[in-house]
């Protein structure tokens, strides 16, 4: 069974398969490399370009940059405001953001760990077709500046897919993997730069033969081209209202259309100077033509643009180095083909651009890369390559009484790594402790995110500070944390209460989204088999000579499926790849495959 990369984007996905000595980017059904990071739910559950392409129609069930949720509050202000440039209902559920769709005529909650799990299914998938094999085992990219949180959902979302998640890996860092293959063994100095859909990731590097060694990260997850998107939707919905003298705003359907406008002009603007926007029937039957220079979008996103340099800036610090001293400067993510963007970064560091990888499938290369050496590869390419990532943010505790926190992991930390630090009690005879654990960049704690709290009880009775608790926090290559704590007087660390993992999902939801995957996911295969039948049923009635054969195959599997409604997935696909080698085997004798190439 192969193990895949998948680059599990906010906007796009892609997947890839390291085969025969080289990467394989593997193109959807649609015959596309990426695929929209898409779940719309009707009588069944829509993924991908399905989900995407009818958005318009039905805006309130169409869910996507689900990455803006995971691992964060309902009441985070990032949360709020994306809130409102999204047509689907997010309702607070225990603190937590939980996307409310209609399904089936009736209303149901989505954690983001099931949207983005969904996601993973269809990548998933797209690779059981290609390979003809089940895939279990993924490396997965995330943003290089994701906390530990957003990781934990990241690993939960390939738990309810069924999914093993090998290793969590930054897109930076994928893209790095990418570029070394076939390089050359003097020691460069690499800045990546990653633009996508809703983050901006730097990570400087440096590639030594096939040693590739991360020294700083730095970027945001609330900075992409969904919020270029989002400046053009609201420049053209006050352009609306002062010609038309009508606000759109509310009208989930239109804005939607606009979107999808917005989107596909800034698309334009890439390889053009202007782009036409033309929508039949925008509002209230009123038809809205009007077009958009690549300056005016230049100068609608000046600030935003200009908030990408700031990484740049920050991790030339955090390395210590000068721009001089960088060899390369690669881009990875497709809002990297805003001219813009890409003079900025080349006016900055006086020099080039390197453009030897393809932006939109770097990552997934480089993660299937990955896959492949954590699966056993031996390929003399993959041989001996070592990755050393590096912690994104700094990691501490706070002590009850406390306002200031004290630093166990500091920031571009090597990972994995293991650090402990010595504490004490505050008050004499203090029989327990609460240590809270904070992950950020600042001084006070009341600035920091607070990932949980570990309780130590049962200290032996003591004078305040003579008592010695020994706090380790473990980083694993994921760049996960677990954290513990013991007296060291006792030794026994077994009166620790560890609610560190607040605010995750629990194992017993976890396997509950398991078994509802299931389901889901044998209603598309059903669907999926019900629709080719159907469609060869309609196409054998053009077709005189051999109807009655294509008419017999398809009548037989809609009996199948008549009688076997209680099938799993697997069985169903089955019972679809038989469908289609007897539908092969009657059009080979035609000589005339290509009639059938649309139902595939």
């Amino acid at each position: 069974m192969s193990a895949v990369g998948i680059d599990l984007g906010t906007s796009y996905s892609c997947v890839g398969v390291w085969q025969n000595d080289k990467v394989e980017i593997i193109a959807n059904d649609k015959g596309n490399r990426t695929t929209p990071s898409y779940v719309a739910f009707t009588d069944t559950i829509l993924i991908g370009e399905a989900a995407k392409n009818q958005a318009v129609m039905n805006p309130h069930n169409t869910v996507f940059s689900v990455h803006r949720l995971i691992g964060r509050n309902y009441n985070d202000q990032d949360v709020q405001s994306d809130m409102k440039h999204w047509p689907f209902k997010v309702i607070n559920k225990n603190g937590k953001p939980v996307i409310n769709v209609e399904y089936k005529g009736k209303r149901k909650d989505f954690t983001p760990e099931e949207i983005l799990s969904m996601i993973l299914i269809k990548m998933k998938e797209i690779a059981e077709a290609f390979l003809g094999t089940q895939v279990k085992n993924a490396v997965i990219t995330v943003p290089a500046c994701f906390n530990d949180s957003q990781r934990q959902a990241i690993k939960d979302a390939g738990l309810i897919a069924s999914l093993g998640v090998l290793r969590i890996i930054t897109g930076p860092t994928a893209a790095a993997i990418t570029y070394s293959l076939n390089k050359t063994t003097r020691e460069l100095n690499i800045l990546v730069f990653d633009l996508g859909g809703s983050t901006c990731n730097v990570s400087f590097l440096t590639i030594k033969e096939k040693i590739i060694e991360v020294k700083a990260v730095a970027g945001s997850t609330y900075l992409g081209g969904e919020d270029f998107d989002n400046r053009l939707v609201n420049h053209f919905v006050q352009e609306f209202k002062r010609k038309f003298n009508k606000d759109i705003s509310s009208n989930a359907r239109a804005v939607c259309c606009l979107r999808a406008a917005c989107e596909h002009a800034k698309r334009t603007l890439s390889t053009s100077t202007q782009a036409s926007i033309k929508i039949d029937s925008l509002y209230e039957g009123i038809d809205f033509y009007t077009s958009l220079t690549r300056t005016r979008f230049e100068e609608l996103n000046q600030d935003l643009f200009n908030s990408t340099m700031e990484p740049v800036e920050k991790v030339l610090r955090d390395s210590k180095i000068d721009k001089s001293q960088v060899h390369k400067i690669v881009l990875v993510g497709c809002s990297t083909y805003i001219p813009k963007i890409q003079k900025m970064i080349s006016e900055f560091f006086g020099k080039k651009l390197d453009n030897s990888i393809n932006p939109s499938g770097a990552t997934a290369y480089g993660a299937a890369v990955q896959a492949a050496i954590l699966s056993g590869d031996t390929s003399e390419k993959t041989q001996d390559l070592l990755l050393l990532d590096v912690a994104p943010l700094s990691l501490g505790i706070e002590i009850t009484g406390d306002i200031i926190m004290t630093p166990i992991i500091k920031c571009n930390t090597k990972i994995p790594t293991k650090k402990s630090e010595i504490i004490s009690t505050n008050f004499d005879n203090q029989s327990s402790i609460l240590i809270k654990i904070y992950e950020g960049e600042r001084t006070r704690t009341r600035d920091y995110n607070l990932l949980g709290e570990l309780e130590l009880s049962e200290i032996s009775p003591a004078p305040r500070g003579v008592p010695q608790i020994k706090v380790t926090f473990d980083i694993d290559a994921n760049g996960i944390l677990n954290v513990s704590a013991v007296d060291k007087t006792t030794g026994r660390p077994n009166k620790i209460t560890v609610t560190y993992d607040k605010g995750r999902l629990s194992k017993e939801k976890i396997m509950r989204m398991v078994n509802e995957a299931k389901i889901y996911h044998a209603e598309r295969a059903e669907r999926c088999l019900k629709s080719y039948a159907y469609n060869l049923l309609n196409v054998a009635q053009n077709i005189d000579n051999i109807k009655n054969e294509l008419h017999d195959a398809a009548l037989r599997s809609m009996a199948w499926l008549e009688n076997n409604r209680e099938a799993k997935k697997d069985e169903r696909e089955r019972e679809q790849k038989l469908l289609k080698e007897i539908v092969d085997q009657i059009m080979n004798k035609l000589n005339n495959v290509s009639t059938f190439s649309k139902l595939s």
